[in-house]
């Protein structure tokens, strides 16, 4: 049985980002990845699944301005990395747009807060906004008010490219793929790792595959408290409407994006409109084999049901859910959604529009069946001699602070040395 200092569990960008950190800037150089797909990010980082957006802060509506600050400094070592590496993302504009009275007050503060933190963001009107993203105006109404927050220093990411990447760079190592791991166990100072093809072992263990994460938390005796809400997030295809990013005004009280398009990472000819947010009872969107995975961690406790029960009973969640139901409805669904892209395309048509197949991800909410209430932002397990990433936040835009965290606990598990001041030496941002 092969023996290892450290055992990374999926091979999506959390996990090659710590595996990438760990062969860059430590002295730990016996290291395993482990992956159950046939490839690299196949299922939360792959350009299909996620946003495609660089989150630092900037835009995100519903952040305070301490939120802010910390989710720059996190993300900026990603802005760093890809500008580093050729073919991994492209420069495209971005705003936060405001439709409304009330929402453009919102915004004057917003951007009052944050206009030196963020210089390169600047406050646009009505004829600007008509020069830089002509849709967003065309058939709009004279007499509504109208704002944006626009930069043309926007990031669409490849964030599948990013973990082949990360690999690339962490030159040699073993790496397991088609490998599912089916138990972890702990013996005296190992951890026992099985999967469908062989057992090996591992001073430390880190689980990065995402809602899964914490079913092995769970078989391991931790955070038994904690379920799953998996919020499943959908887009509709239309035309090129808009050239760069346009984000809306978010509601404070959903965990969840508010309507924005954007031009495909891959397909510029191509906009991306959505999240169409619902809570599916699966773990991996598309692999239905994994709402069995969702059963295992549910388990029909009663806790966990009055939970999820007192959740969506809040009015504003259940008239949003209700909502993105109605959108998948076949026909009807993207004629209802149209109205939601109004607030950025006035003249968009449902029949321009086609679901987009294929396209969306899981993003996985925590549950604390104590307070029965949904626990935002981050969520990460620290064991002993094991760590547990379930939800990193705002997702894969802050996976190289997460994996300088992780690092950080890692070496503290070995006795081994992190060049911290390199790591951040070679990642600054200069924005």
């Amino acid at each position: 049985m092969k023996q290892y200092d450290v055992a990374i569990i999926g091979a999506g960008v959390t996990g090659t980002s710590i595996l990438y950190t760990l062969k860059k800037y430590t002295n730990i150089k016996n290291i395993v990845l482990i992956e159950k797909y046939d490839q690299i990010a196949k299922v939360q980082s792959a350009r299909t699944n996620n946003s495609q957006t660089l989150h630092i802060g900037d835009i995100e509506s519903h952040y305070t301005l301490e939120k802010s600050k910390s989710v720059k400094k996190a993300a900026s070592y990603v802005a760093s990395y890809v500008d580093a590496h050729k073919g991994l993302h492209r420069n495209i504009p971005k705003m936060l747009l405001a439709v409304g009275k009330e929402e453009v007050k919102r915004l004057k503060l917003w951007y009052e807060e944050r206009k030196e933190l963020f210089p390169y963001m600047r406050l646009i009107n009505r004829e600007e906004i008509a020069t830089v993203e002509p849709k967003v105006i065309e058939g709009r109404k004279e007499n509504e008010d109208i704002l944006a927050m626009y930069t043309e220093k926007g990031y669409a990411i490849d964030y599948g490219k990013l973990s082949e990447s990360f690999v690339q760079e962490s030159g040699e190592v073993d790496i397991f793929l088609t490998q599912k791991v089916k138990k972890i166990t702990k013996e005296q100072d190992y951890y026992i790792i099985i999967t469908n093809k062989k057992t090996l072992r591992a001073k430390v263990v880190v689980v990065a595959i995402s809602g899964n994460s914490l079913y092995f938390a769970h078989q391991l005796g931790y955070a038994k408290n904690l379920i799953l809400l998996p919020v499943a997030g959908s887009f509709f295809c239309g035309p090129n409407y808009v050239k760069g990013k346009v984000y809306t005004m978010q509601n404070h009280k959903l965990p969840f994006a508010a309507v924005h398009g954007d031009p495909d990472v891959m397909n510029q000819n191509i906009n991306r409109f959505g999240p169409i947010a619902k809570v599916l009872p699966m773990i991996e969107r598309f692999n239905y084999s994994s709402v069995l995975d969702f059963l295992k961690l549910f388990r029909f406790r009663f806790d966990a049901i009055l939970s999820l029960i007192k959740i969506v009973s809040d009015p504003i969640y259940y008239r949003y859910v209700l909502w993105n139901m109605m959108y998948d409805i076949p026909y009807f669904g993207k004629f209802a959604f149209a109205r939601e892209i109004e607030k950025i395309i006035p003249t968009v048509k449902g029949s321009a529009l086609k679901y987009g197949k294929g396209i969306g991800g899981i993003r996985p909410q925590i549950v604390n069946v104590d307070t029965k209430m949904v626990e935002m932002g981050e969520a990460k397990i620290i064991g002993n001699q094991i760590i547990f990433n379930i939800t990193p936040s705002p997702g894969a835009s802050v996976c190289l602070n997460n994996a300088r965290i992780d690092v950080k606990k890692i070496v503290e598990f070995l006795g081994k040395e992190f060049d911290e001041e390199k790591f951040n030496k070679d990642l600054a941002w200069r924005s």
